[in-house]
């Protein structure tokens, strides 16, 4: 007896290793994948911004009207150094930041709570339906004259311009992800004694969250957008103030290098929403395609 009890111990005492070394395997591959996409995303970069340098150069293109990499990152450097005609360059950044984080703010709460209403109760759906359509229909850019008009050259115009572009994406999510909700979900959280309010705060906006967040990355792109046109028509700060006040002096280095900056700035707070959907959704199973 002692002899079979020894000699099966081996044999159960080796699966774990095995499922450990595929799974170092899995997490391995995984990672030399994710390497491999960032590195062949920072050499894509790197031969577009080499191939536009060489162009300018050597006078393939002009670089009066299409600058360079080079005198891009000059005229950055000269506004992080030495500041902008407006002020210093955080300044300008965290005003274009205040003014789009407002309208985000503000735009995906009026979206979600209008959504879910319009998603759970039919009688406002069909109410309010072709109302917002043709308010969707609209180009929501020309509202930005309209509201310099009404609020002035202050932020509050800017915000309004950026709540007008995040409502509709966030409130067509909500709306469907309140339609789209397992039924039998809602039959069951009726049959253990649900009321409207519970079934709405228990069952329809946690399945609907996804939904929403899929409409929160793309808003905020949206609302960075209605900040920066406003900005650009009339204002007394921010980051398209520097785009407006490049384009009239001609200047395209002014021009890219405030773009350049914008673009960095809704990657790092698309990084922050990527961050917190991944610490809301562990339970979602990763997707294989994702290079991130």
């Amino acid at each position: 007896m002692p002899e079979s009890v020894s000699g099966a111990a081996p044999a159960g005492a080796g699966k774990p290793p095995a499922v450990t070394t595929r799974t170092e395997a899995r997490e391995r591959a995984a990672r030399n994948r994710r390497l491999v996409v960032y590195g062949a995303r920072v050499a894509v970069l790197l031969a577009f911004l080499g191939l536009w340098e060489v162009c300018a150069r050597t006078d393939v293109i002009d670089p009066f009207n299409f600058s360079q990499p080079s005198r891009i990152w000059d005229q950055i450097w000269q506004w992080v150094t030495h500041g902008t005609a407006q002020g210093s360059l955080g300044e300008q950044i965290g005003y274009t930041l205040y003014e789009a984080l407002a309208g985000w703010v503000i735009g995906v709460i009026g979206g979600v709570l209008l959504g879910i209403a319009l998603g759970r109760i039919r009688f406002l759906a069909d109410v309010f339906g072709p109302y917002i359509k043709v308010l969707n229909a609209i180009p929501r850019i020309v509202l930005a004259p309209i509201f310099l008009i009404w609020f002035g050259l202050g932020p509050a115009s800017k915000v309004a311009s950026a709540v007008v572009l995040v409502f509709f994406p966030v409130f067509f999510n909500a709306f469907q992800g309140a339609r789209e909700v397992d039924r039998n979900l809602v039959a069951n959280a009726r049959i253990l004694g649900a009321d409207n309010r519970r079934v709405t705060l228990q069952v329809v906006i946690p399945a609907a969250t996804t939904w929403i967040f899929t409409s929160l990355h793309v808003s905020f792109g949206f609302a960075l957008i209605g900040a920066i046109v406003g900005e650009y028509i009339g204002a007394t700060k921010g980051l398209g103030l520097l785009v407006a006040a490049a384009q009239g002096t001609f200047n395209a280095a002014g021009v890219y290098a405030a773009m350049t900056i914008l673009a960095v700035v809704a990657l790092l707070t698309e990084g922050l929403l990527t961050f917190a959907e991944k610490k809301l959704f562990r339970w979602k199973p990763a997707d294989a395609g994702d290079g991130r």
